[in-house]
């Protein structure tokens, strides 16, 4: 069992501490699975206003659920849907404030009114998305976009094949 001490009061340090927590957590770990199942849980524990954190992961040209927290999601996703597929297929975060105005959204939870998606790239070629929602409207901004790409930076190389 893993504890951190984890500064909420702003989001760089937030971002800060999260981003030393998961180092700790996947440095000396080759599963891609795991390591994914711990990010996810770190995430759901420590951001605030969140209803789902996790990971798909690209299997024969789609998106397909890996690890999360939160509930039961769609499983799979088609390059260039929603917006995780939109990600994936633009490799570039997305950023939404509302989801219920983005072209093509994939309700999985209807609860979800922002999210932010990250698309996970190892030596050029994309492994996966991580994805997060929150229940709020524009609850994530540049400092979360700055910080999850942290994460997924650091992340990245330890969910490829070793």
């Amino acid at each position: 069992m893993h504890s951190f001490t984890i500064e909420t009061s702003d989001k760089p340090a937030l971002y800060r501490d999260l981003l030393s927590a998961l180092d700790g957590l996947t440095a000396d770990e080759p599963d891609a699975i795991a390591n994914m199942a711990n990010a996810a849980a770190l995430l759901w524990e420590y951001l605030p206003e969140i209803n789902w954190a996790g990971f798909y992961r690209l299997v024969d040209g789609e998106l397909v659920l890996g690890p999360f927290q939160g509930k039961a999601a769609c499983i799979r996703i088609p390059l260039g849907q929603g917006v995780c597929g939109t990600a994936a297929r633009t490799r570039e975060t997305q950023l939404v404030e509302d989801v219920h105005a983005f072209p093509g959204h994939i309700a999985c939870d209807a609860a979800s009114r922002s999210e932010i998606v990250v698309p996970i790239v190892v030596d050029g070629e994309l492994i996966g998305v991580l994805d997060i929602d929150s229940p709020a409207k524009a609850r994530f901004d540049s400092a979360d976009q700055k910080g999850c790409e942290a994460l997924v930076s650091l992340l990245a190389p330890r969910l490829a094949a070793r």
